[in-house]
């Protein structure tokens, strides 16, 4: 694993009355309930965020939130106990008010509305970033799912910079803000920039200074350095993190090392082990087809953080089989 030093750097509050908050991003179409369920057996974070669940000509069903949030059945937590919430994406106010309390219904403890998707599909369906040219329409959806919500289900939202460029931000951050939002995780880009170019931290301290909702801050936070540049940049205590718990799935257990002043271990010899807990965890929800095609999937993810999947990923991606593919893990892991 590239740990460019093993000695921990001391995370240093600047609130000392407020704990590091580190939270699981939701990823389409990777951070499926079986991923959330393997980093929270690792461990280190404090809650998790569903994939989206796109509401658009009907309210979504209880039935549906307990099928695609299954931690909805138990507590709204993981079979590790980490709170997970529910996230839905849609344009439609009281489509988006009913569902949200169907999810609430389903055991949904927090509900989180997406409007950061810059997915061309979910833009060009009215949800997701789009929003971010309208925040008449930002402040409509948040007013409608807080008035429709039991007062002590908090309500967050999640946003980009801006969808071309960044000038609605604040008239954004105020739209959700006066709809009764609790908490506003920000990605440090706009739509238009999608992962590039780095994240704009100063833009969330701004924001930071600006509302009394907790903001939460995301992009590119991939270890521990980067995670105090950006929380002496931004001010936050609150951070999400979303392609770097692909990359690395034992960097929120490396970032609590390093908040205990502790050396960070070289996960090296674990990896094989949870890859083929993972591999168990995909095989009981998913056929051959998709079990292969996620890890794959996953293994492009890794390679960022470990030398042996990036040595071989050409190989690995060449696996016929999951047997295959996990005997291939296994080998190259041990060398």
């Amino acid at each position: 694993m590239n740990n460019s030093s093993k000695a921990p750097l001391p995370l240093k509050n600047t609130n000392t009355n407020n704990q590091i908050i580190l939270a699981v991003a939701p990823m389409e179409g990777v951070m499926d309930h079986t991923m959330r369920e393997l980093l929270s057996q690792i461990g280190g974070m404090n809650y998790l965020v569903s994939e989206f669940i796109r509401v658009t000509q009907y309210p979504i069903p209880t039935s549906t939130f307990k099928r695609l949030v299954p931690e909805n059945k138990n507590q709204s937590q993981t079979i590790y106990q980490h709170p997970v919430h529910t996230q839905l994406l849609g344009s439609n106010p009281d489509l988006m008010a009913e569902s949200a309390h169907a999810a609430v219904k389903a055991g949904a403890t927090h509900i989180d509305i997406n409007f950061g998707c810059p997915a061309k599909r979910v833009n060009g369906h009215g949800g997701g970033s789009v929003l971010l040219q309208t925040p008449e329409s930002l402040h409509k959806i948040m007013h409608a799912i807080r008035k429709e919500l039991p007062a002590q289900i908090p309500l967050s939202a999640k946003i980009r910079l801006g969808y071309e460029d960044e000038t609605l931000l604040f008239d954004n951050v105020s739209a959700i803000e006066s709809a009764g939002t609790d908490k506003l995780t920000v990605h440090g880009r706009t739509k238009k920039d999608g992962y590039k170019p780095p994240a704009r931290w100063e833009k969330i301290g701004e924001i930071q200074d600006k509302t009394k909702m907790t903001v939460v801050a995301n992009g590119d936070i991939t270890d521990t350095s980067s995670l105090l540049k950006c929380q002496a940049i931004t001010g936050c205590n609150h951070f999400m993190i979303g392609r770097g718990s692909l990359n690395n799935p034992f960097i929120y257990q490396d970032l609590r090392a390093a908040l205990r002043n502790e050396a960070i271990e070289d996960h090296q010899n674990q990896f094989a082990k949870i890859f083929a807990y993972y591999t168990v965890r995909l095989q009981q929800d998913y056929d051959e087809v998709a079990t292969l095609g996620r890890l794959k999937q996953w293994c492009g993810h890794l390679r960022f953080e470990f030398d042996a999947i990036r040595e071989n990923l050409q190989v690995l991606r060449r696996c016929k089989t999951v047997s295959e593919l996990t005997q291939t893990i296994e080998r190259v892991t041990k060398t």
